[in-house]
Parts: C-alpha cells; structure tokens; sequence
C-alpha cells in the first residue's frame, strides 16, 4: 500500500505489501489460527448451532491482558490467500453457523473484503460479524459498507491513562468512540430474527477489570448517553489473569462478585434494558479456543466441538 500501512489508528507506515511487519506483528497477507463453530460468544451471536469464527493472528492493541495472547501477539496462525478464506465463510456456513464472525481482522482488510465478495458472489448468506477491539479508524471502516451486518466492538476504557498503561494506545477512548459512531451509522438499529440472533446491529463489548471499576462505570454511562437504545451491551465478567500480566500485580486477580454486581446495578441504575450480563462461572482458561489452525487447510472437514 503506497506510503505504507494506514489501516489502524497507529498508521504505523510499515510497507507490509513487501513482507514488511506492522505494529500488529504481520505482513498484509491475512494469518489465521481457527476457522470454527464456536459457541462461547453472546447468545445472540452464538446461538445453539454456533458462531462461525475465524480468528486472524495478530493485533493492533497489543493488552497486556489478552485472553487471546497466542494469536494476538503473532505466535499462531498459517497464511491464507483472500480466495481460501472466501472458501472458509462459505464452508462455515454448510456447517450450520449462524454467522460468519471475523475476529480482529481489521490490520487484514484489503484481503477480507475481498473474500467477502467473493463469498457473497458465490452464495454467502448469512449474516456477517466485525468482531473488534475497538481501536478502528472510522474511515476505513466505511470500506465495509454493506459487508457487515453485526458489529462486535470493545469499549475498554474511558481513561486514557489506563489504555495508555494497558493497551499502548492513549488515543484509544477517542478512536474508539469514533468507531462506534461509523458502525451506528452503518447498521441503523439492531435486529433480531425470529429465533432471537442478531441480524444486524451494533453490540458493544466491556471487559471489567480488577480495580477498574470506575472507568467500568464511566464506558457504560457514555455509551447509554451517547448510544441509548441504538446498541446493546455486553457487561463481561470473563478475566482471567494470563502469565502476562506478572508485570502488573494489580491485574494479577479475577475480578470479584461485589466488583462485577457494582458495574451491573450501575447500568440498572443509568436505566439501561439492552444489556448481556454473564454469569460467574464464565471465567477462566477453559473458554479460550485451541488456536491450532483448525479449519484453516482445504478440505479439513472436521466435525464441530462444542
């Protein structure tokens, strides 16, 4: 891409169409390190018969506390061209899956759209998934105008400071919202079917973290004043402290009840109805998917796992 990669909010300038690697760790040609139904997502998105997911390897964030280290952080994954991957959405979808679900595929875009039409051309009808960290430029989300039905985006912070020491990324509250408001604007309000899966829409995610209660508190008042009913939200009680965030002892715990029900009773409190909330047991390293390139080859015609 000429003058180098600006896809993400970095604009890192890298020259990945030589092989260069950006900040996300990867050249411009898309990784990726599972291609499944997977069935731990909200109910909306994975109903019973399972979400189709394709997890892209690398990451523009780099959170200290990623559940999904070993893709995010390029140490997972096998090259695959834009045609393959138009194969993949479609075998997803004579498996059953309610939704083809692109997870982090934002520093791969010029390849994914790609894949979508063609996908498209040759049949794709189920819905289409942006699942997203969140730190997005807008003008290079309107690229998937008419491509994406349901967007899955992070709201992590409000503070800068904690993106700052958690995710590199201090501008990321003002990314962020700027992100959301393009994914508004593109899906209108939010649609179910009959069955209760989201046909489109926008669906913000929120991790509480140990100690962050307050920034927690911040994210849901600004996007039930800004948003309203225009979105749902999915308050997460999923974090697991990896090997990782040893350097940052304060993140070294899971999150406690009185933390996790004091964010939840806030967004009863702000008068919020469109809300996901999780329960306890949702925690832990067992819900993180084997990143073990299933799915990925050709003809690799494996049942689902659920």
């Amino acid at each position: 891409m000429s003058g180098g990669c600006r896809l993400c909010p970095r604009e890192c300038g890298a020259e990945r169409e030589q092989g260069g690697l950006g900040y996300c760790r990867m050249p411009a040609e898309p990784y990726a390190a599972r291609a499944a139904l997977h069935y731990w997502e909200e109910p909306c998105i994975s109903g019973a018969e399972g979400s189709g997911a394709v997890f892209f390897s690398g990451c523009t964030l780099r959170c200290v506390f990623c559940q999904n280290y070993e893709i995010a952080s390029a140490g997972a994954g096998k090259k695959i061209s834009a045609e393959r991957l138009a194969e993949i959405f479609l075998e997803l979808q004579e498996q059953g899956a309610n939704n083809i679900n692109l997870v982090t595929a934002g520093h791969f875009l010029p390849p994914v759209i790609r894949a979508l039409r063609a996908a498209k051309a040759q049949g794709l009808r189920i819905p289409v998934v942006y699942n997203t960290g969140g730190y997005e430029k807008a003008d290079v989300l309107r690229r998937l105008k008419g491509l994406v039905d349901v967007w899955l985006p992070d709201c992590k912070y409000r503070s800068a400071e904690l993106a700052r020491r958690y995710s590199h990324a201090a501008d990321y509250p003002e990314r962020a919202a700027e992100a959301l408001a393009e994914m508004v604007r593109q899906s209108g309000k939010p649609v179910f079917d009959g069955r209760g899966m989201m046909q489109a829409g926008v669906l913000v995610r929120h991790l509480v973290l140990p100690g962050c209660v307050y920034d927690s508190k911040d994210v849901l008042e600004f996007l039930h004043d800004t948003w309203g009913e225009r979105i749902w939200v999915s308050i997460m009680n999923q974090y697991t402290p990896m090997a990782q965030v040893r350097l940052f002892p304060e993140l070294d715990r899971k999150v406690t009840r009185e933390e996790y029900e004091e964010v939840v009773n806030y967004a009863r409190f702000l008068g919020m109805k469109q809300v996901y909330v999780q329960v306890e047991d949702c925690a832990g390293e067992r819900f993180i998917p084997a990143f073990d390139n299933r799915g990925i080859g050709k003809a690799a015609n494996f049942p689902a796992i659920e």
